[in-house]
């Protein structure tokens, strides 16, 4: 007979009082109205609160349309970074995008938000035909 017992990951980060923890500044973007091929790009700003170094595994978005990006170096103690955000602003009408930033933190997944509706850019006026 034989018995095991094992902590997950993420338990062991959560009794770890020196861990590192992620704080976004804010989770949530609204980019309001946007022009069709216009910036739809934004940068999440989160801060390493904890004692020990953060690290970025992985940040994954909802769909292809969007992409995140952010540095692998550690962020230590008290220091702010960046998770940089671009939408595909050619995609005309209402969104709404998640995107998971995973980390070992000690809450080591984040969910952030953009949204918004991208407008139609407007076309130039048809030039009048003259004929001779």
């Amino acid at each position: 007979v034989s018995t095991s017992c094992s902590q997950s990951p993420d338990s062991l980060l959560r009794k770890n009082k020196d861990a590192p923890k992620i704080e976004f500044k804010n989770q949530v973007h609204d980019f309001g109205t946007i022009l069709q091929g216009g910036d739809g790009k934004y940068e999440f700003v989160f801060t390493n609160t904890g004692k020990e170094p953060l690290i970025l595994n992985n940040v994954k978005s909802s769909c292809g349309c969007t992409k995140p990006e952010w540095s692998a170096e550690p962020v230590k103690q008290g220091q702010k970074s960046v998770v940089k955000v671009g939408y595909n602003t050619k995609l005309v009408g209402p969104f709404t995008k998640t995107i998971t930033v995973f980390s070992n933190a000690s809450n080591s997944s984040v969910t952030l938000t953009i949204k918004g509706t991208v407008t139609p850019a407007e076309q130039p006026a048809e030039q009048p035909v003259i004929s001779k």
